[in-house]
């Protein structure tokens, strides 16, 4: 049994409940409809917050991404608060490579979790982006107009940049 299979309930329960602080901030739960089964599916994700756009991270591995291929509806709770968007995948390994670096430079903590390194400056390395592009995919939501604002947080992780 993978381990996302425990820890997606219990963090989809979090966030859904009064007490979603206690996850702590860059965690959100989104929400698409299956492009061949038309059910909805919900699953937590980390993310950042650029202004109306929210990115976040997958591996190529994991399928839930591959239904916003084209672009699809999605919703997005954070912080307990709701919002609608358009959410679509960047998947080409050259386009992810300079997303995951912007991503990267915006939050360099989060390096060491995919395997790329930091320079003294805490830059990171561009062999181990490209590297690490070549397994993973950027999720780019970009917030309805009514939802930028619902969902309006400073800056830093989860917050805006």
């Amino acid at each position: 049994m993978k381990v996302q299979n425990l820890y997606n309930p219990f963090v989809k329960l979090l966030l859904r409940s009064p007490l979603h602080s206690v996850i702590g901030e860059g965690v959100m739960l989104i929400q698409y409809t299956g492009k061949r089964s038309g059910k909805p599916h919900t699953v937590p994700v980390n993310y950042l917050r650029d202004g109306d756009v929210l990115w976040t991270i997958s591996q190529r591995e994991r399928v839930w991404w591959r239904n916003l291929r084209g672009g699809a509806r999605v919703t997005v709770l954070i912080d307990g608060q709701e919002a609608q968007g358009m959410g679509d995948v960047i998947a080409d390994d050259e386009s992810v490579a300079a997303s995951l670096m912007d991503y990267l430079r915006k939050v360099p903590q989060l390096a060491k979790y995919i395997g790329v390194r930091l320079d003294p400056a805490g830059t990171p390395a561009a062999d181990d982006v490209t590297r690490a592009a070549r397994c993973r995919v950027m999720v780019r939501i970009e917030l309805a107009a009514d939802g930028a604002e619902a969902c309006a947080r400073p800056e830093g992780i989860g917050r805006r940049v």
